[in-house]
């Protein structure tokens, strides 16, 4: 399986229909095919790409004190601030009779990462934890811009999926995502020897869907990301760093929405390539940043099937749900 790739820049020019609905189809064979997507050419600029790895880097070099300033607050229901190596598990799981029980075993094997998670200053649900202005001047700011460059990109790809799925109103996904409702994550991967990930003492991040509608990823050059193959399931091949690209995938929300016919595909963060594997004598990986950016429908939003991926021969699979009910289901057995 290989991952298909778009050059974004026909979308941009409003008077070339053809050439927008060209790349609205690309990218929505890719999500029906795969569930990933590279895209290049797209909104957010090199330079702004570059400033935002510099910014997170600066931020996870910070003393621990520092970064504790903004603690991820106890619990599931907001998803905000600083989470220190193993607050976190990623998992499939969704709350049920046992939780107890599930967590337990989960947590059995760390994940060995740090993140700093951030949303619209606008949202009271979820209230961003900020570090004191003085513990990293700017960073505040710049991540705020960020935010919403970010979602810029990601409300024309939205506007691509609708064309792409034959919708007659382009601004039908968009509708529902106003932006207070996304998650802008910087993520730290710190070195560990390699043998604690290949005999499974510890993770990075283990194989999962996304929650969201959709997922913009940028990566540096370390790699480690993984895609399951949906053709050979309990394969992953990996999703190779394309110099400002975004990997944007499908979750399970807008798979939801699309009554199956775009993929939430399995993708996990595991060992680098082995040529990029080991750092020194001590054969500890080499440290990783990402940062993916994650597109959700507001709260109370009901998520019922897409018109056009219904008919009178393929009827809605799924009962309607809000945004809010999912979200509870995944995130209470995440922390």
């Amino acid at each position: 399986m290989k991952i298909p790739l778009v050059d974004f820049s026909p979308w941009n020019q409003a008077d070339d229909k053809s050439g927008r609905k060209k790349v609205a189809q690309e990218i929505v064979d890719a999500c029906k095919k795969v569930g990933f997507v590279y895209i290049i050419n797209h909104p957010v600029s090199e330079s702004t790409l570059d400033e935002a790895f510099d910014w997170s880097r600066r931020f996870f070099e910070l003393p621990m004190e520092e970064k504790s300033k903004a603690p991820h607050p106890e619990g599931w229901a907001v998803h905000r601030g600083y989470s220190c190596p193993g607050l976190e598990k990623v998992s499939q799981a969704v709350s049920g009779g046992d939780d107890e029980n599930v967590v337990k075993q989960l947590r059995q094997i760390p994940d060995f990462k740090e993140s700093y998670d951030i949303g619209s200053d606008e949202d009271r649900l979820q209230p961003n934890q900020w570090i004191p202005e003085e513990s990293l001047p700017g960073f505040r700011a710049f991540m705020t811009r960020f935010y919403w460059d970010c979602f810029g990109a990601g409300k024309e790809i939205l506007n691509a999926l609708a064309v792409g799925l034959d919708l007659e109103d382009e601004d039908y996904l968009v509708k529902k995502h106003s932006g207070h409702n996304n998650q802008l994550r910087l993520l730290h991967y710190p070195p560990i020897p390699a043998e604690e990930l290949e005999k499974e003492r510890a993770a990075r991040c283990p194989a999962h869907t996304d929650w969201s509608s959709m997922t913009m990823l940028f990566q540096d050059d370390c790699g480690g990301l993984e895609v399951e193959d949906v053709a050979r399931p309990g394969t992953f091949v990996p999703a190779k760093p394309v110099k400002n690209a975004i990997v944007m995938n499908i979750g399970d929300l807008l798979q939801r929405w699309s009554n199956d016919h775009l993929k939430s595909t399995y993708h996990r963060v595991t060992l680098p390539p082995l040529s990029d594997r080991y750092e020194g004598a001590s054969c500890m990986t080499r440290k990783r940043f990402s940062i993916p950016y994650f597109l959700s429908p507001d709260p109370d939003t009901l998520i019922e099937c897409i018109p056009s991926c219904m008919g009178e021969n393929e009827p809605a699979k799924y009962e309607p749900i809000t945004q809010a009910d999912y979200n509870r289901m995944r995130a209470s057995v995440q922390y």
